[in-house]
């Protein structure tokens, strides 16, 4: 059963605001970036942003060194930005996925119309910002 249909999930307004600005400043690079948060029974809450061991950033992928992630059970998943625009994930996007939330955020970074919010399966989950 994907995210979407079990989880309310909810981001702060200031991890909206990071991972928009984050990605704008990277343009036209793919930002890439650890979601931090914590779930319980009825929704998910991402709070926090991290930027992950030794990014690697181009125009057509990002990536970084998993294996020098922490142990860390507050990380939900992966954002990272698609410079050209589509927000929807890729196969790569899928296979390489981390945790229970993958966000991609697309240009022109302004708001959170922006950013497409994904389950493992690729399903999109619908987000609120509080």
């Amino acid at each position: 059963m994907s995210t979407s249909n079990t989880k309310k999930v909810l981001f702060q307004n200031d991890v909206i605001e990071g991972l928009l600005a984050y990605c704008k400043d990277t343009h036209p690079l793919e930002g890439i970036l650890l979601m931090r948060g914590e779930v319980n029974k009825r929704e998910i809450r991402v709070k926090s942003l991290m930027i992950p061991p030794i990014p690697t950033h181009s125009e057509h992928f990002s990536s970084f060194q998993w294996h020098m992630v922490p142990l860390d059970a507050s990380i939900l998943g992966i954002a990272h930005s698609h410079p050209n625009g589509v927000i929807w994930p890729s196969e790569v996007d899928l296979i390489n996925f981390l945790g229970r939330l993958m966000a991609i955020v697309g240009p022109p970074y302004l708001s959170e119309a922006d950013i497409g919010v994904f389950d493992s399966e690729g399903n999109p989950a619908r987000f609120s910002v509080v």
